[in-house]
């Protein structure tokens, strides 16, 4: 008997602190070379994208997909989640929140190994849903005091920092441009739909670090060659999927001012698989995180989700497929 799980389900069961734990044993799984990941594929419409992502992680029981279509009036997200033993489906996971809270947790991850332990201050762009989870993974590992939050929605902006001071209990602010939210800040955050750099990187103080999460299409980017230029170390989640879909490294890599071969995959980084010194080199260095979303990420995240669910009995049995 499988269960379909609803976002109620999931805001009810899911902690950020929990998702940051099972990630990074995810992601240490990865290193060990013990899941196999699918990068996305897109079926593009004239009106709309359907999209999928598939991984098989054995050592945490599951395999699965999540999907998902963006059209005019909406996103929906759903992740299929089928035991690794017999393939049985074990539960449909409705995956909007599940998507931004495995979102925030790994740049919650790359923050924990790639930040200064005494950063203090945020940069944020975006006040939308991913903006969200960002802070809340970002003040999951790290004691943050103040957050500056910039986003081309003035009223939205307002809102959202309200809102978000109340959640975090830290200070929250919206500044009137971009430059405001870098200059002076520890860590920049970037979780827009711009097509274009959102801020220039000659702005950054020595010791920053980047959490660059919002764009996934190739011809889109957030960050600009500067910034890129001044980053010691480049991480992505995937570098087989940073190649197809991520614009802010694809874009300077075809005009030859990027090479591939120094970026590290965040699962090497946490495991110590490919170096083992520190990441940091000195504490002006320049890091940077280049997030995608990747299959491995959802599939765990709804394993936690449901092993929590069949432990208090909730969800709608479902017979089918079984």
């Amino acid at each position: 008997m499988a269960l379909v799980l609803r976002e109620k389900h999931v805001r009810m069961l899911l902690s950020m602190q929990d998702t940051v734990a099972v990630l990074e044993k995810a992601f240490n799984a990865q290193a060990q070379g013990m899941v196999i990941n699918q990068p996305r594929n897109r079926l593009v419409l004239a009106n709309g994208v359907l999209n999928i992502l598939a991984a098989a992680a054995p050592t945490f029981g599951v395999l699965g997909y999540k999907t998902y279509t963006a059209f005019r009036d909406g996103v929906r997200f759903v992740v299929m989640l089928y035991s690794a033993r017999d393939g049985r489906l074990q539960a449909i996971v409705e995956a909007e929140w599940l998507g931004a809270m495995r979102t925030g947790a790994v740049s919650a991850l790359a923050t924990k190994y790639l930040a200064r332990p005494d950063a203090r201050v945020v940069g944020l762009f975006g006040s939308g849903k991913q903006a969200v989870t960002q802070l809340m993974g970002v003040c999951a590992v790290l004691d943050i005091a103040s957050i500056r939050v910039y986003s081309r929605d003035v009223q939205m902006c307002e809102r959202f920092c309200r809102e978000m001071a109340q959640v975090l209990g830290v200070e929250v602010i919206p500044v009137p441009t971009a430059r405001e939210a870098v200059i002076d800040s520890d860590i920049i955050i970037t979780a827009t739909t711009a097509g274009e750099p959102v801020f220039q990187g000659e702005w950054l103080q020595p010791g920053c670090h980047i959490n660059a999460i919002g764009s996934n299409w190739s011809r889109k980017r957030e960050i600009d060659f500067t910034t890129l230029q001044r980053s010691s170390l480049v991480v992505t989640d995937s570098l087989e999927q940073a190649m197809e879909e991520a614009g802010d490294l694809i874009i300077p890599a075809n005009e030859g001012l990027f090479d591939w071969n120094s970026v590290y995959e965040l699962a090497e980084v946490i495991s110590s698989e490919r170096y083992d010194g520190p990441w940091r080199e000195t504490p002006e260095d320049i890091t940077l995180y280049k997030g995608l979303g990747i299959a491995l990420e959802d599939v765990v995240t709804a394993a936690h989700v449901y092993h929590l669910a069949c432990a208090q009995g909730l969800g709608e049995e479902l017979n089918l497929l079984s």
